[in-house]
């Protein structure tokens, strides 16, 4: 039964408790949504120079899939690739962790055996590759140069302006190529999490996930379907805050008016 009221009379409506439980369910989502950007492990092509970092597989234009490998020794070579509907490494070896080198687009590739045996890989004059010196110089500097004609294709050229290739025999690999060619051309697989264009598409969506009742919660006043769409739009592009603001504003004025 509704309590008696008089015309008139000025009716405070109660808002309804949020329970701890309901506050914990909010923070466990945000932090999901977070993990989920931080977490994002699956292996995917990078599309511009611009998109490599961090873990990659380089490989290469074998007729069986296969990427450049290093062992503990330092010792650089083919390695066949088990998941070829993926491309993606099943063996540490076939991985190799991006140096970008400040004020150049160059990097340096750092084979994955731990901290302790950083090596990156190196191309000396006689066109030899290996992975065995613990700290860069030119030998171990290289440009990644985007083919013109191959989306997702790039070449490894080294600081004596040849190219990281494929033998012809297709066992080895060698730094001495003195032109670009099939057999240099390599793709190069990361980390969705390290892909700009994926980790802001990620992050943008985990700044969607928000509830109509947390929303409401923060404006401190029920909202209709456009207003909660400007708010979770205001949350991807930066002005949620001066947004709130302008509707709790404009409730304080419906409310006096």
């Amino acid at each position: 039964m509704k309590p008696l009221a008089f015309k008139g009379e000025k009716i405070t409506k109660k808002r309804k408790a949020v329970s701890a439980e309901d506050n914990l369910q909010a923070q466990k989502k945000t932090r999901e949504s977070r993990a989920d950007v931080q977490e994002d492990d699956r292996w995917v092509t990078a599309d511009a120079v611009g998109d490599i970092s961090g873990p990659v597989v380089i490989v290469l234009p074998s007729t069986l899939p296969s990427c450049i490998a290093c062992d503990a020794g330092g010792k650089v070579f083919v390695s066949k690739l088990e998941n070829v509907v993926e491309v993606e490494p099943h063996d540490m070896r076939q991985v190799w962790i991006v140096s970008k080198v400040a004020g150049t687009d160059n990097i340096g590739l750092k084979g994955h055996h731990g901290r302790d045996r950083i090596r990156y890989l190196s191309c000396d004059k006689t066109g030899l590759v290996s992975a065995q010196t613990e700290a860069m110089s030119s030998e171990e500097t290289f440009a990644c140069i985007a083919t013109s004609d191959t989306p997702g294709a790039f070449n490894l050229q080294s600081q004596r302006e040849e190219f990281i290739s494929l033998t012809d025999d297709g066992n080895n690999i060698r730094g001495d190529a003195k032109s670009v060619s099939f057999n240099n051309t390599v793709r190069i697989r990361m980390q969705a999490r390290f892909k700009p264009q994926l980790k802001a598409s990620k992050e943008m969506k985990a700044k969607e996930k928000i509830s109509r009742k947390e929303l409401e919660e923060a404006a401190g006043k029920k909202l209709d379907d456009n207003e909660v769409r400007a708010l979770k739009r205001a949350r991807v592009q930066g002005d949620y805050h001066e947004k709130l603001l302008l509707l709790r504003s404009k409730g304080k004025h419906d409310k006096y008016a």
